[in-house]
């Protein structure tokens, strides 16, 4: 019982999944053992969302709750230790504003953080309807979030442009040469 980030949330099914999986590769639990944090702020919309809304429902006082703040203050913290930040964005909405605002957040805390120096953006949305997934990287360099000088709007649908852009990157193999950043010790 308690209240936790979705990244502890997360770590913690990780952990559970290296003593108990049968599959040993799922990606939750390999970014536990490479100290990889994934976040998830819009952890509720989401089967597992029902999940725990039924947990709270049997056990009104001894329950587990996600904070989504304190997901937002956490992916901060990496965005005012990390020297170069590079965004890599799938669709829009909730996790796009979210990554692309630690920049604003750190400001507020009194940490001045460059732009994120890399974005790209692979969606369908359009920004005639004024919704967050078709956003502009632009748009968002106008709030001080993105820098415009290596960023890319890729208009097409996810699950043919992501593949490839994965398979060119792992071929291209400069993954091999860097050293692992392990950005959950940083919370410990």
């Amino acid at each position: 019982p308690g209240t936790y980030s979705s990244r502890e949330f997360i770590k913690e099914m990780g952990k559970f999944l290296v003593k108990n999986s049968t599959k040993k590769e799922s990606l939750v639990q390999v970014a536990y053992e490479k100290n990889v944090p994934i976040f998830c702020p819009a952890f509720s919309d989401s089967s597992a969302g029902f999940g725990l809304v039924m947990h709270q429902w049997k056990k009104p006082q001894k329950h587990v709750s996600i904070d989504s703040v304190k997901d937002f203050m956490e992916l901060t913290m990496i965005k005012m230790k990390a020297p170069v930040t590079g965004l890599f964005m799938v669709g829009g909405g909730v996790p796009k504003n979210f990554a692309q605002d630690t920049v604003v957040c750190a400001e507020i805390l009194g940490e001045y953080v460059p732009m994120h120096k890399y974005a790209i953006q692979i969606t369908v949305a359009d920004p005639r309807d004024g919704g967050c997934s078709g956003s502009t990287l632009k748009e968002a360099s106008s709030w001080g979030k993105v820098d415009t000088t290596y960023e890319q709007m890729v208009y097409a649908e996810a699950t043919i442009v992501v593949p490839l852009i994965a398979s060119f990157a792992y071929h291209q193999g400069s993954w091999k040469k860097r050293k692992d950043k392990e950005w959950s010790k940083i919370y410990t």
